[in-house]
């Protein structure tokens, strides 16, 4: 075992327990702070502009994926694009064509998603295929089972030999927060993946049944607020899973701008998973602009 290993796992397994009543009291006090007309539209195209649209579904297309991505580019009007199209492995080449040029990038999950639970030379084969094809990011998720077993060493291996396979292209380490089930479980997890080369640490796939929780966001901010301050690197945060309104939306942004402050506010440092969130804040953007909701055909169902 090196010496990087062991101190990670180490300051990992002697971090204190979570205040959990005093965090899920943090999480409620800032969800009620209320946004002006004018940060509000800022707001919104900050939001869509920080969106990873999404479709992750066995019925996935190549034409679906050209038109989400066409969406992204061009999500309405003078509306911002999208931070990045989120695809499978197989559907990054066919993303990574649609997409050229326009400067949204391919984002694609890996590593056996969602469940992880394949040997890692499949893993690493799946994360190096979607590099092949063109992904500029990829999102993995963690052996659950090896670090609920306590097995730490594993979990900071396998993400370290990801991070290598991942190349250039950013790694977004999901932690899959509905299945830790514990706060304490989401620190430890939070710095691990920070400590094993993470450049994001991301809630969760979306296939679960407890996804992006504003509580569980927030604690990961302040992981990855303090990690900064304690070895110099920052890393961006990713609540995915849930979030579907502008008004859930906002929150995050608020929690944000009060936890880590304007450097984490732009899409390189923080994201939305999303598929069904972008259409609700265009349809928030038209009102503001026009003073009334258009019908539910103004937007693509996608």
């Amino acid at each position: 075992m090196n010496s990087e290993r062991r101190r990670g796992r180490v300051l990992v397994r002697a971090l204190p327990g979570v205040d959990a009543v005093g965090l899920e009291a943090r999480a409620a006090g800032l969800s009620t702070r209320s946004v002006k007309t004018t940060s509000k539209a800022h707001a919104i195209d900050l939001a869509i502009s920080m969106i990873d649209l999404t479709t992750l579904e066995g019925a996935d297309t190549p034409g679906k994926v050209r038109s989400l991505a066409a969406k992204a580019v061009r999500p309405d009007g003078d509306a911002p694009a999208t931070a990045a199209v989120c695809v499978y492995p197989s559907m990054v080449a066919t993303a990574k064509e649609a997409l050229a040029g326009s400067g949204v990038l391919v984002a694609s999950v890996a590593t056996g998603f969602p469940a992880g639970q394949v040997p890692l030379d499949v893993r690493l084969a799946d994360t190096e295929s979607a590099v092949r094809a063109g992904a500029d990011e990829i999102d993995m998720v963690i052996n659950r089972g090896a670090f609920l077993a306590g097995d730490l060493e594993r979990v900071f291996h396998e993400i370290k030999a990801v991070k290598a396979a991942s190349g250039e292209a950013r790694l977004k380490v999901i932690l899959e927060t509905g299945e830790l089930a514990t706060y304490d479980a989401v620190r430890r997890a939070s710095w691990l993946a920070m400590y094993a080369g993470a450049d994001f640490i991301k809630t969760s796939t979306g296939k679960v049944g407890v996804n992006a929780t504003l509580p569980v966001t927030l604690l990961m901010m302040q992981a990855v607020r303090d990690y900064r301050a304690a070895t110099g690197v920052q890393v961006g945060v990713k609540p995915a899973g849930g979030i579907r309104n502008t008004k859930d939306a906002i929150k995050y942004l608020v929690t944000v701008n009060e936890v880590l402050g304007d450097d984490w506010l732009s899409n390189h440092w923080f994201r939305f998973g999303a598929s069904s969130l972008l259409n609700d804040l265009l349809m928030q953007r038209q009102k503001l602009k026009t003073g009334h909701y258009s019908g539910p055909d103004y937007v693509t169902v996608d």
